[in-house]
Parts: structure tokens; sequence; C-alpha cells
């Protein structure tokens, strides 16, 4: 049933207050409507409520500091109608760069999600692989990640590795396990970065806030600091510097390590946010034009690795056209 609201009809915007301790979702909606907090339940279940321009995963999702929280009016058939929209747009814009009997090497374009999270998306690249190549489904360890061996975030692009068979997908697993596999990047990131080559081997944690988190590392071999030592997983990332811009500066990036958003946390804490970068991003940094751009400046141009036969194979995607009209336009 649609909702005859004036908050809907107005597409209302609030930002969660600065000062304010982290709240639940429905709970901080009830309060300042002042309604029950079924209604407000109604309203998120039926895809009325945006939060930092996505619907909500639950009505107890937790809010923090400068959330930006809108009421919509149209609800969730309107919402499913433009999904598919979009991914039939998204579905076009797949590239299978390589197709042989035990792997497929193809290009995902930002805006598309590798696989479901625990939303269960239906509109993913292992949906569009599947409609196409029926005989992944089993392959791999999770059945909603078939073939799939590593993953790109949505707002990214880039090459993906796809095992057609078990025993590809071993062989694939194994090698990111022993570092063997390389990976690399372009970036951009704002500011100028100063080195024309550095490696960042900040370790890696989950926050509180379910952001990941990354520090500079503490003196491990000190007792005084034992107690002070970082918790986090390992994550190496180096990079070199292609092009200085005013604003800006163009890396090639390699990953040594795979964790989640390594590179976007890593050159945040490195002081130097990847453009388009809307989560880990300095506010005095992030202006109107990452909001324009529409995704991350993070693009998987190269990636290589061994085939059954102990054979190398590499390949390589140019820069997306919006990355690359953004860069002509850099200052």
């Amino acid at each position: 049933m649609p909702v005859h609201n004036e908050y809907m009809e107005k597409n209302q915007k609030i930002i969660y207050p600065s000062d304010s301790d982290s709240m639940r979702l429905d709970v901080f909606l009830t309060d300042y409507f002042q309604v029950s907090r079924s209604q407000v339940q109604k309203w998120i279940k039926q895809e009325h409520v945006l939060v930092n321009g996505k619907f909500p995963k639950k009505a107890g999702d937790f809010l923090k500091s400068g959330d930006a929280i809108e009421m919509v009016s149209e609800g969730k058939q309107e919402n499913v109608e433009k999904r598919d929209e979009e991914y039939e747009r998204l579905k076009n814009e797949i590239v299978i760069l390589h197709d042989e009997k035990d792997f497929l090497v193809v290009y995902k374009p930002s805006g598309l999600l590798v696989h479901p999270t625990e939303a269960m998306e239906e509109n993913t690249l292992t949906h569009f692989l599947l409609e196409k190549y029926p005989k992944l489904k089993g392959i791999g360890e999770n059945p909603v990640r078939p073939g799939i061996v590593h993953r790109l975030d949505r707002d990214a692009s880039g090459i993906l590795v796809i095992a057609k068979t078990q025993k590809m997908f071993e062989h694939l697993k194994n090698q990111f396990k022993e570092r063997k596999i390389e990976k690399i990047y372009s970036v951009l990131v704002h500011g100028e970065v100063d080195q024309d080559h550095n490696i960042i081997d900040f370790d890696i944690d989950r926050g509180k806030d379910g952001k990941m988190v990354s520090r500079p590392n503490t003196d491990l071999l000190s007792l005084k600091k034992v107690q002070k030592r970082q918790p986090g997983k390992e994550a190496i990332t180096e990079f070199w510097v292609e092009k200085r811009y005013v604003n800006y500066s163009l890396l090639r990036v390699q990953i040594h390590t795979g964790r989640t958003h390594q590179i976007r946390v890593h050159m945040y804490t490195y002081n130097h946010p990847v453009v388009g970068d809307t989560l880990y991003c300095n506010k005095k940094l992030c202006k109107k034009r990452d909001r324009e751009l529409k995704r991350l400046f993070l693009h998987a141009k190269e990636l290589s690795f061994l085939d059954l036969k102990g054979e190398k194979r590499s390949f390589e995607h140019e820069l997306p056209k919006d990355l690359q009209s953004f860069l002509e336009s850099a200052k």
C-alpha cells in the first residue's frame, strides 16, 4: 500500500546530529516524527527510507554522526523496477575478456555487486555468470559465490578471474593464499603525494561502526607498548605515482594482501583518500566533484596468475570512459 505522507512527498532529508550517541534507525525516526515505531518499520520495509543513499538492511541499523537520512515517496515496487533497469544497463557493460575450459576473465563495471551479500541481492555479477554459464553452479565453497575467488567493491571496476572447475578454484585459491597473484590498480587520490614510491603496511581491522580501520603500527618489540598494539590483520599496499595534478595524484597500486577495502582504508589513513569514496573520506577533501563522479576512482586494470599448466597468464583492461573523462578535467 502506498504511503501518503508529507514527509515522503517532500523527499525530506535529515542529518543525524554530530553530537548524538549512536541510535537505532527506527528509534530515531519514531522520536523525530512522533509516530509509532511500527509505522516507521513499515516505512523502512516498504523502502521509503534511505540512509546515505542506500536502503538500510534492517530497522535496527545503528546511525552514526553525519548519516544522511532521506524519506522518499517511491516504494518497494518502484525501486525494484529501477534496480532491474539498472542491472540491465550494467549487464551490457560486462565484458568477457577471456574464456577457456578452466577459467573466465571478466570486466566488472562500477555499480555492480560481485555476489549477493547478507541482503541476498538478485542483481549481481554471479547472477549474470550463472545465466551465461550454468555449469558454474556448485563450483567453489559457497553456493552464492560460484567460482568466485576474489572480489571488487560495488563502486569499483576492473578485472576478475572466475574459476570454471573446482580444480581451478583450488589452484587460484592457493595462489591468493601464497600471494602469487599480481593485482594492479589505477587509483586517483586526493592531494599531491610527495613520494614517488612507498609501501603502506598498516594492519586493518573492523571497527565498532562496521567500517574497516587502519592505524600505523606501534613498536611491537617494546614491552612498555605491548598493550598499545593495534589489533588487525596484516595488510600491504605498494604504490607508484604515475602523474601529479594540482589537487590529485594518479597512482599505480599493487596489493600484496587482500583485506576488505584495503586500498581505500590504507589511502585514507595515509591522508590521501580515494577520489569518489564517501565512506573513507576526509570531509575537507571530499567535495562536490566526488559526489558527481558517483563511483570510486579505483580500477583493477591488470591481473596475472598461473594456469593449471603453471604458465603465467596476464590480462589488462583500460580505464573506463567515466574515469578517463574525470582525469581530462582534473586540475
